[in-house]
Parts: structure tokens; sequence; C-alpha cells
């Protein structure tokens, strides 16, 4: 019995150092996300304190902590979306991570160990990985911080009274840690699942049919997105008495989007394969598009991260256009030009901030295309022995990239369209109008931002060569012959 069991130790503690499974394929970008949501968190924070005490030190403006109230709660909820978009990225990682580690926890299970133990060794595993990179995130983002800090007392001139040791600071680092951490233990919940008859079988992805049979996840699915709408729906509501109808709108759009990244596994396949369609007849076509439909909880994991991106990007677009375009109307159909200069600024800063939660999810596609790559080796070894070449593996790898990021790209702008307007409509349908100020805005029209949709369309093309690029290199690499006889 002793020979079996160390057959069936994890290689990282029969043959490696205790941590030698962070360098199994996907840890590396896992910490990489966490360390971008640490940074991004810790440089909110010192910004917001910084501009605080600026404020709070103008002789005009200094007895009023209204602006400084309004960019603790802008800084509070953007934290909040790269946590989030952190937590479903680190999610997907790791539930791919355990459907290619399906035969070793096969072979553990055969031999005692329990699906709990399994798990809870996953779960520990997000919370190192979450640790390390919550911690390099944060030293990253206090020199970011210290170097803003200076140059802005170069030229703005010194703040008094401000100091980088921020107790708040601890705060995004720890979130990393935790959310990183839950991740993985939602991530993992295929290990429950998981039988020892399972151990004479590599890599195991569900089914479509098996995917479409989880009554379950599909209902939950749908009651967030249900109380998200009907939240999304009280929001514009309310925004029609108050500009507080925001804060509705965003749990709103959080649980609403939530129900629509559980459901993806049902939804994104199909729109998928439409997409497919488009790219030909040709056999490396036809096994690109039937891929994502045979294998649905894989492609809609690598989908769901760059429709956040661009559902992102385009939903803060959208709600800053239709600001500008309200205030113009407000102003008598033209901006002041130093005022635009103000605003179009703002809108910069804005979109730069939100675009790190979008390369985030970026991550986590060149992340699961790498790991499917790796733990389809079989497949694409079978492919290779059957007579496809070399040439036609890559293509059918790019292939199912450019089907993924059209798709999602797709999805991500009707969907950003459509919040950037709730999000517009529930701040700025209370607004009065002039000549006589005694009506409010009530319904506006979305304006919808044509450059920016120009420039995230063609950065997902970029995506898509970038996250393709690594994944075909190692699809061509193994012969034949040594891809079939992988363990």
């Amino acid at each position: 019995m002793s020979a079996v069991v160390t057959t069936f130790v994890p290689e990282s503690t029969a043959t490696g150092p205790r941590f030698g499974w962070l360098r199994d394929r996907g840890m590396g970008a896992s910490i990489l996300v966490a360390a971008l949501s640490s940074a991004f968190g810790v440089v909110l924070v010192e910004a917001t304190a910084y501009i605080g005490v600026m404020l709070q030190s103008d002789p005009y403006i200094g007895d009023s902590g209204t602006l400084a109230v309004v960019v603790a709660i802008l800084s509070v909820l953007l934290i909040g979306v790269a946590l989030y978009v952190a937590a479903i990225v680190t999610a997907n990682t790791f539930a791919t991570i355990v459907a290619g580690r399906t035969r070793r926890i096969a072979l553990m299970r055969l031999i005692g160990a329990t699906a709990r133990s399994q798990r809870a060794e996953v779960a520990g595993h997000g919370l190192i990985v979450g640790a390390l990179g919550a911690l390099l995130g944060a030293v990253v983002g206090l020199l970011v911080a210290a170097s803003g800090v200076y140059l802005a007392d170069r030229f703005l001139g010194a703040v008094p009274d401000f100091t980088l040791m921020q107790p708040a600071i601890l705060l995004p680092a720890l979130g990393v840690a935790l959310t990183t951490w839950a991740a993985a233990w939602i991530g993992s919940r295929r290990v429950l699942s998981v039988t020892p008859l399972q151990a004479i079988a590599g890599s195991v992805e569900r089914s479509h049919e098996d995917a479409a049979a989880r009554p379950a996840r599909h209902i939950g699915a749908l009651l967030l997105l249900i109380l998200g709408a009907a939240l999304l729906v009280f929001g514009v509501l309310v925004g029609l008495v108050t500009p507080l109808g925001v804060i509705v709108s965003f749990f709103g759009g959080l649980l609403s989007f939530t129900g629509i990244s559980l459901a993806a596994v049902l939804v994104m396949p199909p729109l998928l394969r439409l997409v497919g369609r488009l790219f030909g007849r040709s056999a490396t076509a036809r096994l690109a598009a039937e891929n994502a439909h045979r294998y649905p909880e894989r492609s809609s994991r690598m989908a769901i991260g760059v429709v956040m991106g661009v559902t992102l990007v385009t939903m803060f677009a959208v709600a800053l256009e239709s600001v500008k375009v309200l205030l113009a109307k407000a102003a008598g159909g033209e901006l002041d030009p130093q005022f635009a200069i103000i605003m179009d600024s703002f809108a910069a800063v804005m979109m730069v901030l939100v675009g790190i939660s979008a390369v985030i999810a970026a991550v986590g596609l060149v992340n699961l295309l790498t790991i499917g790559v790796v733990q389809r080796r079989r497949e694409l070894g079978l492919l290779r022995a059957i007579g496809l070449s070399n040439r036609q593996v890559r293509r059918m790898i790019l292939l199912e990239a450019l089907h993924i990021t059209v798709t999602a790209t797709v999805t991500g702008l009707v969907l950003g369209v459509l919040y950037g307007w709730i999000a517009a409509q529930s701040l700025l349908g209370s607004v009065r109008m002039p000549p006589m100020f005694e009506e409010t805005a009530g319904l506006i029209a979305p304006a919808v931002p044509w450059a920016p949709v120009v420039v995230i369309v063609i950065a997902t093309a970029v995506l898509t060569l970038v996250a393709a690029a690594a994944p075909t290199r190692l699809a061509t690499r193994v012969a034949p012959v040594e891809a079939l006889a992988v363990d």
C-alpha cells in the first residue's frame, strides 16, 4: 500500500518543494490578477486621500466635504468593480485548473482522500496566491502612489498634512486576498463531483448535455437576473427623483451580470457556434465552432471575461458621453470650452481606471486559453495523428480565440450601452433643466461615443492575436505520438 500511496502523491509534494504547485500553468497569471487588483486599490485609496486633503486645504471649498465624499464613493465603487472582475477571472481559472486535475483528484479519492480535503487544498492554494498577489500589488501600488504624489507636489504645490501611510490601504490588499480565496473555493466546487472511477480519464470538461442538466445553477442565475433587472428598473425610477438612484442601479448591475455569468454556460455556446459559421465551412473552422458547443463551460469561461471588460469600458464611455450631452443641452447647446476640457480630462482618467479592470479580464482570457491548450494535448495529438497539419491546428486555435472575442465583443457592446444608459439615467433623471429650471431631465436618450467603440473593437482584435500566440505555439510543440501518451 505504501508503494501505491507514494505513486499517487501530488508531484509538488513528492518530488518538489512544498510550494512547487505555484509553477503550475495558470498560477502565475492568477498572482498577476491579484497583484493588479491590489495595486489598483492602493493607488485609488492614496489618490482619494490626497484629493481629500487638497480640497480641505482650499480656502474656498475647504469647509464643504461634499466633493471629497463624492470622490471617495467613486473610489470605493471602482475598487469594488476591480475586485468583482478579479473574482470572476480567478474563479474561472481555478475551475479550469480543477477540470485539468480531474484524474489526479480521482486517484487521490481512490486511495482514501475525501472530496472536502481536496477542495480545501485547492482553496488553500487560492489563499496563498491571493496573499502573494496582494502583497506584491500593495508594494507596487505604494511606489506608483509615491511617484504620483511627488509629481503632483512639483506641479501643483505640496499638500500639507498628507502621508502615504494611510490605514485604508490595507483594505484593498485584504480584500484581494479574501476574494481570491473565495473565488478559488467557488471555482473548486467541481472537486465534489469527481469520482474515483474518473481516474481512468484525463482532463474532463462537462459536455453540453451535462451542463444543461444543472437546474439549481440555472434557477439561481434566473433569480439573480430577475432581481438585478428589478433593481435596475427601480434605480431608473429613483433616479427621476434623486441622483442616489445610481447606487441602486450599481447593485442591480452587479446582480444581473452575475446572473449572466452563471447562465453563460447556456447562452454563450450557441452564440459562439453562430458566429463560427461566419468563418467558413472548412474542417478547421467547423472544428473550432463545434468545440465551443461540445465543451460549454470551457468556452463560456473564456468568453465571459472579455464580455466583462468590453461591458465595463463601453458602459463608462456611454454614461460619460450621456452626461456630457445632457450638460451641453442644459447650457443651451454647447459646453463652455474650459468646462468641456475638464469633462474630457475626467472622462479620460475614468476610462484609464476602468481600463485596469479590462486588463484584468484580458489576462484571464490569455490564461484560460493557454491552460485549455495544455489540457487538450491528447485531443490535439489525435487531430495531428489523423492528418491535421501544424498550420491547421494553429488555425483552429486562432479561430476559437476569434469566435470568443467577436462574440464577447458584440455581447459586451450591447450590455455596455444598456448599462451605460441606465447609469446615466439613474444619475441625471432628476437634474432640472433650463430655461426655468422647474422641469427635470426625465428620460434621456443614450449617447454612444463612436471613437471609444472603435478603440474597443481594435483592442479586442489585438487581444485575440496576443491571447492566441502562446497557445498556438504550445499546440504544435508536441509530436502526435508523444501527445497521445500524455497522462
